[in-house]
């Protein structure tokens, strides 16, 4: 199997590559088109600032092959947030995957901070619970499955989300669409449950 990463001007990218080492795969970073379109698996994580992250993917079109892939697809982080419609980040259009706009929290009491960091619970949306054909990336996590997360910015509540966490208000923790799947935690530093949700990315059916 050939797994690839886009490479881009976001950070984090390699402990996402050590994280697959872990689990036995090579992965290939890469920015060519050709390379992504004939991989298996395609990653797209990152941490970092969304205008600049789509004006550096506009410049290289990549913001057209990652629309067009049509193997499983997993943006992790800043990559969830970019496979939206528009962020408020920088007030920029993104990539369009999911029809959502990403949102900056807004602290309500002195209690929440910004950004948002630590473990949080992960819970099933109504009418798609875990480890479900509607819902593969989450089985085998267990009861209450907690992930990592670091971030100032959210996707609401929406039709694609896969997973809930709650920080001021609920918000996709996870999103699906098709081929594409997506997270905002950081499961390359969520221990054991991380681990098998990037297990089951790997697994997941080129037909799903």
């Amino acid at each position: 199997m050939q797994v690839a990463i886009v490479k881009y001007n976001a950070g984090n990218i390699y402990s996402v590559v050590n994280a697959l080492r872990r689990l036995g795969v090579e992965p290939l970073l890469t920015d060519d088109a050709e390379q992504l379109q004939k991989s298996d698996r395609v990653l797209f994580p990152g941490q970092g600032e969304a205008r600049g992250a789509m004006e550096y993917l506009k410049a290289r079109r990549l913001d057209e092959v990652i629309r067009s892939l049509r193997q499983p697809v997993f943006g992790i982080c800043v990559g969830q947030q970019l496979l939206c419609r528009h962020s408020e980040e920088g007030d920029v259009d993104c990539i369009g995957v999911f029809d959502a706009e990403v949102k900056r929290f807004q602290p309500q009491r002195h209690e929440e901070k910004v950004p948002c960091m630590g473990w949080n619970e992960l819970h099933a949306p109504e009418g798609k619970p875990f480890g479900t054909s509607s819902n593969l990336l989450f089985s085998r996590l267990g009861d209450a499955p907690y992930v990592y997360f670091v971030h100032s910015y959210y996707v609401p509540l929406c039709k694609e989300t896969a997973a809930v966490a709650d920080y001021i208000q609920p918000y996709s923790a996870a999103m699906h669409k098709d081929n594409f799947y997506a997270c905002q935690f950081h499961p390359e530093k969520s221990g054991k449950v991380g681990e098998q949700i990037l297990r089951n990315f790997l697994d997941l059916n080129c037909e799903l």
